[in-house]
């Protein structure tokens, strides 16, 4: 990433007034370096030179205490907005991308991106705080301090200007060479970052099942292996940033070692005045000091720049365009898929799906695993936009309809139901109580619900924490049933229940069908199958099989 890259400004709208403010104070740390130098020079060249006691100083110590205190001040005010700042833009980063995340859809997430966004998401964009609070402000100084303070040691003592001028190119060519050293280690770190990342959530994810056939250790050593390669990709980088910082000041050191030999040499000879070479000896490392601390920032950053050059190719991959057109009302609407089809890896799925769903009947999708069933659930409801045919509300394209018309009318219940933080009733919602307690006899949410300590009122946590895999389907099949949506979709709705809980999604569906609402199904058991009004096969077309080569 460049130093200071554009695309921050645009999606981070606090880094503006930030970088705004640090090129002012920059301009300020300027000025106060060259007045603490030259007061400090006459201070000690009178002091010296001429003898003058201390009450006579009095006004140029005085003096130099306040800026010394001025510059206390820039800094502390520096730190203080620049910790808010990077907290700021970070939280916009992350907000942006968890956005266009959910506006490309779910296909943008699929073959393993998702654990990736997640962890890019929330620790990795955290790492772009040493560049806010660090590195940008050094880099700032670079192009304010450093020209400032060549300019005025060039205007006291030519020669040592030029000395300066000579090394100073040492310093960035130095920095290049140990970037092209370091160069994609950060990268490195934070891949291995995200494969933990996501070889836990996915752990976290499946513990369950794991447990269930005693294999919960089976992935230790995997962990194990991922977190070794985070580790030693973080201390590979703190080696070189210890190597570079070494370097830089080693070099620093000999280039403002060889201006005070010059300056003492001239000194002695009486060719310089004791003001004019203090002032330029006070001044020669801060010269240097900007261009060092860019490099010593720089490695501490390089993990913050890697997440945002991530976060940026997120924010600029183009969203679907959204529509304008209002969705009809669904109680009175035939929804149809006609010639359904969505690239797949290794071809179609689903391929040239036709099919018709009629408002107030019970519709069941059929067919293998990856056939394409959820992936046309997702075209339906306007998730993701086919690559070819259809999905027509009435006589309109489902991706000309404003999505957020359709999905007030939609209740859907995904094969891993998404619960909020909440207490039970505020999670199942609905209207009335007595509205509530008929859906929860119906689902057999009732039981659940007898068993917890403080009932309706029990503090649920995030994904339903608190309740098992069966209880939180009931949950949500009984959120479904009092939603006002007259389009209900169930993905699965049976995969975690036994026999028992499959009767509750039996009784479940005929109360929607008698209610007049329009039920979509997806379904393997029989008993869900014969409860549809029709049943409708998809399939999947290979590539082979077509003759042609598809790509993910």
């Amino acid at each position: 990433m460049r130093p200071l890259d554009p695309r921050l400004l645009r999606y981070a709208r606090s880094a503006r007034r930030y970088v705004a403010l640090t090129a002012t104070l920059g301009v300020v740390t300027a000025a106060l370096v060259v007045a603490q130098a030259l007061l400090l020079a006459h201070a000690l060249g009178r002091a010296v030179t001429d003898g003058v006691s201390l009450g006579a100083l009095a006004p140029l110590v005085g003096w130099l205490a306040a800026v010394v205190g001025a510059r206390a001040l820039v800094v502390g005010v520096q730190e203080r907005y620049a910790h808010r700042a990077a907290t700021r833009a970070v939280a916009e980063l992350r907000e942006g991308v968890v956005d266009r995340a959910a506006a490309l859809g779910p296909r943008r997430l699929a073959g393993g991106d998702a654990p990736a966004l997640v962890t890019l998401a929330t620790r990795g964009l955290d790492n772009l705080e040493p560049y806010f609070v660090r590195y940008l402000p050094q880099l700032v100084l670079a192009a304010t301090v450093t020209p400032a303070t060549l300019l005025v040691v060039l205007g006291l003592d030519w020669l040592s200007g030029v000395l300066v001028i000579a090394t100073l190119p040492l310093v960035p060519l130095f920095m290049v060479l140990v970037g092209r050293l370091t160069q994609g280690r950060a990268e490195r770190g934070l891949v291995a970052m995200q494969r933990l990342g996501a070889q836990v959530l996915d752990l976290l994810a499946g513990l369950p099942t794991l447990r269930a056939f005693g294999r919960e250790r089976g992935p230790a050593a995997r962990v194990r292996e991922l977190g070794d390669a985070q580790r030693r990709a973080t201390m590979g980088t703190l080696r070189i940033a210890f190597l570079s910082g070494m370097v830089l000041e080693l070099l620093t050191t000999l280039s403002v070692a060889l201006v005070a030999v010059a300056i003492g040499l001239r000194l002695v000879d009486g060719g310089m005045s004791l003001v004019t070479g203090l002032a330029v000896l006070v001044l020669a490392p801060e010269v240097f000091l900007p261009l060092r601390q860019v490099g010593a920032q720089f490695h501490a950053a390089a993990d913050g720049v890697a997440a945002a050059e991530q976060a940026f190719a997120v924010l600029d991959e183009p969203a679907p365009a959204a529509g304008t057109v209002a969705a009809p009302d669904l109680r009175a609407t035939t929804i149809q898929l006609v010639g359904l089809g969505v690239r797949a890896t290794g071809g179609w799925a689903p391929r040239g799906l036709d099919a018709t769903i009629e408002p107030g009947r019970v519709v069941a999708l059929v067919g293998p695993s990856g056939a394409g069933k959820s992936t046309a659930v997702d075209a339906l409801l306007g998730l993701l936009a086919p690559d070819e045919g259809r999905v027509l509300l009435g006589d309109v394209d489902a991706r000309d309809l404003d999505r957020e018309t359709l999905w007030s009318q939609v209740a859907w219940l995904p094969q891993r139901p998404v619960l909020e933080p909440g207490t039970l009733a505020a999670v199942v919602g609905g209207g009335s109580e007595g509205a509530r307690l008929a859906a929860a006899r119906l689902t057999g949410l009732s039981d659940v619900v007898a068993t917890l300590p403080q009932g309706w009122q029990t503090q649920l946590g995030r994904g339903g924490s608190g309740l098992s895999v069966g209880q939180r389907q009931r949950v949500a099949l009984t959120r479904a049933l009092l939603a006002d949506a007259p389009l209900v979709v169930l993905d699965e709705p049976s995969a975690h229940l036994d026999a028992d809980g499959e009767r509750v999604v039996l009784d479940a569906v005929e109360a929607l069908r008698a209610a007049g609402r329009t039920v979509v199904l997806v379904a393997h058991r029989p008993s869900l199958l014969a409860l549809a009004d029709s049943v409708i096969a998809v399939q999947r077309a290979d590539a082979a099989d077509l003759g042609e080569t598809v790509a993910a």
